[in-house]
């Protein structure tokens, strides 16, 4: 699996770039010898204004089906990382389900 993350507007640490791994890698696991490619987006919307506008944006790239998208938008961004990750690994399970009928 491989992971690739951007930063807009937000401060990429070390430990906000080990939580987003760790969460993709919990959620993905027994998705992971598909040879998935996610690109992580995050950014915060409105800047220093506050508010619920911390954005994680993923999108699931798998050889031979349409990439999946999601978003999640939440106060904290490691809300937002965890609620995506969770959908994610439910839109992937889905999708496989489908895909094996």
């Amino acid at each position: 699996m491989q992971i690739d993350i951007h930063a807009r507007d937000v401060v990429l640490t070390e430990g906000l770039r080990s939580h987003v791994k760790r969460r993709l890698q919990f959620a993905m696991s027994r998705f992971q010898r598909r040879g998935l490619r996610i690109k992580v987006r995050l950014s915060d919307v409105n800047g220093p204004k506050g508010g619920v506008d911390m954005h994680c944006h993923l999108q699931i790239c798998i050889t031979g089906l349409p990439d999946i998208l999601v978003e999640d938008t939440e106060a904290n961004l490691y809300s937002a990382i965890n609620r995506a990750a969770e959908r994610a690994g439910r839109t992937l399970q889905r999708q496989f389900a489908r895909d094996l009928e």
